[in-house]
């Protein structure tokens, strides 16, 4: 899979150097997109079941320790992954408040959807 927007994820790592779970858990996910073709969200499943499906047009949140990170996937011909947003679940919980309408509404004010 094409992974976009990686410099997201190396920023996360590079504020969080110490937390060596957080690091192993963003570098895990980066190896499984590079060397996944999932086709649908079942084979996303099957590869990781930390996937959270919160938006039908293919947004994402997985865990990531103590942090969380949404991702577009689209499930093409162009095998892309857009990483979309990430912090940690303090800030999960600020920015989107456990809540999928927050969530459609923040993909909308963002120009996501």
């Amino acid at each position: 899979m094409n992974l976009i927007n990686r410099s997201l994820l190396e920023r996360l790592k590079h504020k969080n150097r110490g937390n060596t779970r957080l690091i192993k858990a963003i570098d895990k996910l980066i190896d499984d997109i590079d060397i996944s073709n999932w086709e649908s969200q079942l084979e996303l499943m099957g590869t990781r079941p930390d996937a959270d499906c919160v938006h039908s047009d293919g947004f994402y949140f997985f865990d990531l320790n103590i942090h969380r990170t949404m991702v577009l996937i689209e499930f093409d011909i162009n095998q892309r992954v857009r990483i979309v947003w990430v912090g940690s679940h303090e800030d999960y919980e600020k920015t989107f408040k456990n809540n999928r309408n927050t969530i459609k509404k923040w993909l909308k004010n963002n120009n996501w959807i």
